[in-house]
């Protein structure tokens, strides 16, 4: 496994060492000793999602303001734009992003620390998307950013409007949310 710095602190493009051949190929998705060792902390996940969504989806950009969650994001079939905001006001990267394809071909995955407004826009035909998480989901605390703030200026790579959850389209600009 090998652990990619991005342009925001802490977050991280997770690289597992895939062993192929002409019959498929295998990796470990996950190794706790491991993944420990290559973000420099301990975690531990309560709890793994996984949602399947068809193309131009978008999802986001959500948060817990009270419990936050960390994430390990990946696709296992498919391919998102994955999107992390840094929310945390005082970090010297407060409101800035990182966009990334994952797929299933590239077998990326996404380390998102507590802290962050995460999203993904499908670019695939369908996509499956598993994370696990930190920490429990409490819908009384979940927050949701506007996905098009001009605040932001996060390219999405659409050509068409994106299908939105009411939740999502109803977002709070990113200069009106709670951040941590």
């Amino acid at each position: 496994m090998k652990a990619i710095q991005t342009t925001i602190k802490d977050l991280l493009i997770i690289e597992p060492k895939v062993f192929g051949d002409d019959r498929g190929f295998f990796f470990e998705s996950y190794n706790k000793r491991q993944f420990n060792e290559a973000i420099g902390r301990d975690v531990e996940f309560v709890q793994d999602n996984h949602s399947r969504s068809v193309k131009n989806v978008l999802r986001g950009l959500h948060y817990q303001i009270q419990h936050p969650q960390g994430k390990l994001v990946r696709v296992v079939q498919g391919s998102v734009l994955d999107v992390a905001v840094d929310i945390r006001k005082k970090s010297s990267t407060f409101g800035q992003h990182v966009a990334l394809e994952i797929s299933a071909e590239n077998k990326r995955m996404l380390w998102i620390p507590e802290g962050f407004a995460h999203g993904f826009v499908v670019l695939s035909e369908t996509a499956e998307f598993l994370y696990k998480t930190t920490d429990y989901w409490f819908p009384e605390h979940e927050r949701s950013i506007l996905w098009n703030d001009s605040d932001l200026k996060i390219d999405w790579k659409l050509q068409t409007d994106p299908s939105l959850s009411n939740k999502d389209a109803q977002g709070k600009r990113f200069k009106d949310a709670e951040y941590y």
